[in-house]
């Protein structure tokens, strides 16, 4: 008792940069964008005209489709992969701390640095083309960027593949080096092979690092922008380039908050649902 009050006032100092920080660059924006979605400039009160007008584009159910359908293919790909990658990292390879180096370097690679590097492989005079032109397997360039395909988004999907993947991977890595190894050793003892040990011993422990990968890595997802303009100039309609183009080029900030408020209730379902999910499979193994 004596030691918790001689410590004062100093813990809520310790954590007061961090609430200030929350409070300036999050919770007051997020307010600001639920305002401005439920307001007019030019009309007081609450309205639900800028919903109206935000849903009557016909590029409002493009770009739901779109961010939606590469969310459901790139998350599992990622998490698939990050855990081959972590997984080879955490076994006994030499030369395996040079894999981490190679495997963390998009995470030193900014969105847009990164969709430039991928328009400069598929654009059609770039890298792609000119490899498949002079080895004879093209008579002239293939346009994979054309809107009218669904080449745009399948480059989408692999460029943010390996743009993002290393966040998952290091999340992953950190949890599977902080497994003991006693658990997968007892289980070997009793005759349980290497699948059997990754399915009921690894994921099982590692499933709060799981977690937090599919939380963090499913919201940076829905606000996937630089990639998507970079590749596409953004004539693939995902729903955080839609908050740009109104607030931007339209100069729309209401129907741009909207945009931005949709991403917002999104992540929010989608974190309440993983969380659900979790808790249940935890509730499973422990009864």
């Amino acid at each position: 008792m004596s030691a918790r009050k001689s410590s004062g006032w100093a813990p809520y100092g310790l954590v007061a940069p961090s609430l200030l920080f929350l409070g300036v660059f999050f919770a007051w924006p997020m307010y600001r964008a639920v305002e401005l979605t439920f307001t007019k400039a030019d009309e007081p009160g609450l309205t639900l005209d800028t919903i109206n007008r935000a849903t009557a584009e016909a590029s409002f159910g493009e770009a739901w489709r779109n961010t939606l359908l590469i969310i459901a293919i790139l998350i599992p790909l990622q998490f698939a992969l990050a855990l081959a990658m972590a997984l080879l990292v955490n076994g006994r390879l030499r030369g395996r701390g040079v894999l981490v180096y190679i495997f963390a370097i998009p995470i030193a690679i900014s969105d847009l640095a990164a969709g430039i590097v991928w328009f400069s492989i598929f654009t059609e005079n770039g890298y792609l083309n000119t490899v498949l032109v002079e080895a004879g397997l093209l008579d002239r360039p293939f346009v994979f960027l054309n809107i009218t395909t669904s080449w745009p988004l399948a480059i989408i999907i692999l460029a943010e593949l390996w743009r993002a993947t290393s966040l998952v991977f290091v999340i992953l890595l950190a949890g599977l080096q902080g497994i003991p190894a006693e658990y997968d050793e007892a289980a070997a003892v009793f005759g349980a092979g290497w699948f059997t040990r990754l399915r009921k011993v690894t994921l099982p422990v590692l499933r709060p690092s799981i977690l937090v990968a599919l939380i963090l890595r499913t919201i940076l997802a829905f606000q996937m922008f630089a990639v998507v303009v970079a590749l596409t100039g953004g004539s693939t309609r995902v729903l955080a380039a839609e908050s740009f183009r109104w607030f931007n080029r339209l100069r729309d900030e209401h129907v741009a908050s909207a945009y931005a408020s949709f991403i917002l209730l999104l992540s929010l379902i989608v974190v309440v649902i993983y969380l659900r999910v979790f808790r249940d499979a935890e509730e499973k193994a422990s009864a």
